[in-house]
């Protein structure tokens, strides 16, 4: 429907009808209003399945949904760094979407992991705004390209489930820019998601739903949305300012509370009936572009997409560990599974996004046939108690085979949507388990199901450790492919895993003290800070292994100097130089070694996987513009790339940088000036303007140049050059008065200091 169109079926409603448009029917509808045609409209959680709950929804949303097909979750998709990938995910979403009759479903969640401890962070993607935002995008051009609508979520700093309805993320401007409303903002700009979920927690005191800087100023304003801003469900404090902040449209219903707070707040003269107006528009908007593009020949093929689900999960796991070759296993090797999660895998987290899967295939179930493996249990994940007689037979099991494969992982009362994780630890049973087999079984390999780093003090006596994360309902088929060499490895971490909790430099303020959660460790998140600290972690940010091995040649430049205004492209061609095919995930880094603010010492700003037969070379190309150099400058309240040369970075985690090419970058930008008396002479010197204007003030007596003669040996020995060079750099200027012999007067660097600041 045309934008002329909406208005004047807008101005037919009562203002009863536009109040009531800004809250759900139910549970999961939009009002409708059957005496102008207007329809209502079904979401549906997401991000990774269709969680759409029969007609009768319980008031908690928590009752059986239909069968649907799970993906891996956002916690294993990142894991891929496969655009193209995602993007059929989110087709195959799109089009379950269309069949059931969903207009939005309710995802991607792009929140980033800053600490393990974040019981939802199976559901997002990484500790990286880049990839976040990437990865999120894929997902969203898919489901969108068959007209149905996305939500990204959870808009703005939720980073914990501790008190999410009430915590303030307290959070500097750089720090929210450069990595938190980042995340979202690359998404929002190129892919345009239909709607915009707000997050329940405040920011900087003000909660996301009533947060007009935020909804409008940043979202609209800054970024050019142009759907609708629902709130999480519950998230809605105080419906009028609310809405005039920007948030369109409360879910679920109020039953007509809020409503008519809205409708009396119009009457009152306290809110502008034009505000109301625009956030109907915008909710009719999406309602129509859906209606007027239903496929109604759309079919929800469950076992395709079950299929399709394998394929992702294929590249969703991460192998992190293959001493001696000991993976991948022979198909006519004797080998011992072990592990509840052999047979019944762990494969999606608890809460909202939670699927009811119309089937689950485990790895158990695709090896049995082979005669060679055997099973056994090992462990139970409802207690943390080992159980003795399950490890006695999986020791023996393990004693008999060639090879040992331990399923092991967090079970579901360890990570959930609702509750943090109360440490980084797996079950201690699981890690018992694992002890017992590897002192008995050389060859041993442990499958991780989870959603979260976690800390390994395993890790270094066994020879295999393959991440499988939350890999939806075809992860048990995706392994064995994996383990047993028919599909080479090609996840990458899309966050870091460090040796322990304490590691973590969110550790000491995460989950905060009361409603107040201060995010002091700023711009250093993840790999931000274990690179900048130099220190030791169990698997670095975009790590992973093969079964093939990569070569790089030099990187080729297309300028080694260029203006902030320009782009310049990068290009490298990467080799497979193994026996296999394999796929590797380029990953470009930005160093900035002379910059004058605290700065990651790298920074991922691109990424791009390809797929090679052996010997076969690929030529990868990144562009890079100012964004990729630039800093968020809180005097300009914009990015900022400062003039200097900036070292491009290729490699396969951020600690494996192979080969890297150096460009000059000149800023266009000038900064605006707030030099004061107290301005040290230091500063000033790396401003020529400044040093011309102020170089006649700057006769101070004991920095004058002393004739031969005229300095003792004393004197020599006490005012070294390196000394006179310091205290010129850390004097304030107002220093000149006492050093100067009355020679300068503060009239003087009054008018100096106009004319710069001028």
């Amino acid at each position: 429907m045309t934008r002329e169109g909406l208005r004047e079926r807008i101005a037919k409603m009562t203002l009863e009808e536009k109040a009531a448009m800004c809250s759900g029917a139910d549970f999961w509808h939009t009002e409708a209003v059957e005496r102008l045609g207007i329809p209502a409209m079904m979401v549906s959680d997401g991000p990774h399945g269709l969680r759409k709950q029969d007609q009768e929804a319980d008031n908690l949303g928590v009752n059986d949904s239909i069968r649907a097909v799970c993906f891996p979750a956002g916690c294993g998709t990142a894991a891929s760094f496969n655009r193209e990938l995602i993007r059929e995910m989110g087709e195959a979403l799109g089009e379950e979407c269309q069949a059931e009759g969903v207009g939005v479903i309710l995802g991607p969640a792009v929140n980033i992991k800053r600490s393990p401890l974040c019981g939802r962070n199976f559901e997002y993607y990484s500790e990286d705004p880049y990839v976040a935002s990437e990865m999120a995008g894929a997902l969203i051009c898919g489901i969108q390209s068959k007209n149905v609508g996305t939500s990204i979520k959870h808009f703005l700093a939720n980073n914990q489930e501790h008190r999410r309805m009430s915590s303030s993320s307290e959070i500097d401007e750089r720090t929210l820019r450069e990595i938190y409303l980042a995340a979202f903002e690359g998404a929002v700009r190129k892919q345009k998601p239909w709607t915009v979920m707000c997050s329940y927690n405040r920011i900087n005191g003000v909660y996301a739903a009533q947060n007009k800087e935020m909804l409008t100023d940043v979202l609209r304003g800054e970024w050019g949305f142009d759907g609708f801003v629902v709130s999480d469900w519950g998230a809605v404090n105080d419906r009028v300012p609310d809405l005039e902040a920007g948030l369109d449209l409360e879910m679920p219903s109020s039953g007509g509370v809020n409503d008519q707070l809205i409708v009396e707040a119009v009457r009152d003269g306290r809110l502008k009936e034009e505000v109301l107006d625009e956030a109907v528009e915008r909710i009719l908007n999406i309602v129509y572009r859906f209606e007027e593009n239903r496929d109604k020949t759309a079919v929800f093929d469950r076992d395709k997409d079950h299929e399709l689900a394998r394929k992702v999960a294929e590249e969703t796991c991460v192998l992190l560990k293959n001493e001696d070759g000991v993976l991948p296993l022979k198909e006519q090797a004797k080998v011992a599974f072990i592990g509840k999660y052999a047979a019944k895998p762990r494969y999606q987290g608890g809460g909202s996004s939670h699927i009811n899967s119309h089937k689950v295939t485990a790895a158990w179930d695709c090896v049995k046939g082979l005669g060679t493996v055997t099973y056994a249990e090992g462990f139970r994940d409802d207690v943390d108690e080992t159980d003795e007689a399950l490890l006695k037979e999986a020791v023996e099991s393990a004693e008999q085979a060639e090879a040992a494969v331990i399923f092991a992982g967090l079970p579901d009362a360890f990570e959930s949507e609702g509750f943090d994780r109360a440490h980084m630890r797996m079950p201690e049973c699981q890690n018992e388990l694992i002890r017992r087999v590897a002192a008995v079984q050389p060859n041993t390999i442990v499958v991780l199901h989870n959603g979260s780093p976690v800390e390994m003090p395993w890790a270094d006596q066994v020879k295999g450790i393959l991440e499988a994360y939350l890999g939806g309902q075809a992860v048990g088929a995706a392994v064995a492919d994996i383990l047993y060499g028919r599909v080479n490895p090609s996840g990458k971490l899309p966050e870091s895993f460090p040796y322990q909790l304490e590691d973590n430099p969110s550790y000491l303020y995460y989950q905060g003290e009361g409603d107040r959660v201060e995010y002091r460790e700023g711009v250093f998140v993840g790999y931000r800070y274990y690179d900048k600290k130099k220190m030791a972690v169990r698997f670095p940010f975009g790590f992973g292994l093969s079964y093939t091995t990569f070569a790089y040649s030099e990187p080729k430049l297309s300028a080694q100097r260029i203006k902030d205004t320009d782009t310049v492209t990068l290009r490298v061609d990467v080799t497979n130089t193994g026996d296999r095919a394999g796929k590797e995930t380029v990953q470009l880094y930005v160093s900035a070694p002379d910059s004058r603010v605290i700065r990651p010492v790298r920074e991922l700003r691109g990424f791009e996987k390809v797929e090679l037969a052996p010997g076969e070379t690929k030529m990868v190309s990144f562009v890079l513009d100012k964004r990729a150099f630039a800093y968020w400058n809180t005097d300009i309240h914009d990015w900022y790339a400062e003039s200097g040369r900036y070292l491009l970075q290729v490699g396969s985690s951020s600690r494996d940088i192979v080969v890297e090419q150096e460009v000059y970058v000149e800023s266009t930008a000038k900064l605006p000036r707030h030099y004061t008396m107290d301005t040290p002479f230091g500063d000033l010197m790396d401003d020529p303007e400044a040093m011309e204007l102020l170089k006649p003030l700057m006769k101070i007596d004991f920095l004058e140049k002393k004739e031969d003669g005229d300095t003792t040996d004393a004197a020599a020995e006490a005012i070294t050059a390196e000394m006179k060079e310091a205290m010129m750099k850390y004097m304030p200027l107002r220093g000149t008065f006492s050093f100067a012999s009355g020679g300068v007067t503060p009239q003087q660097v009054r008018e100096a200091l106009d004319k710069l600041n001028g």
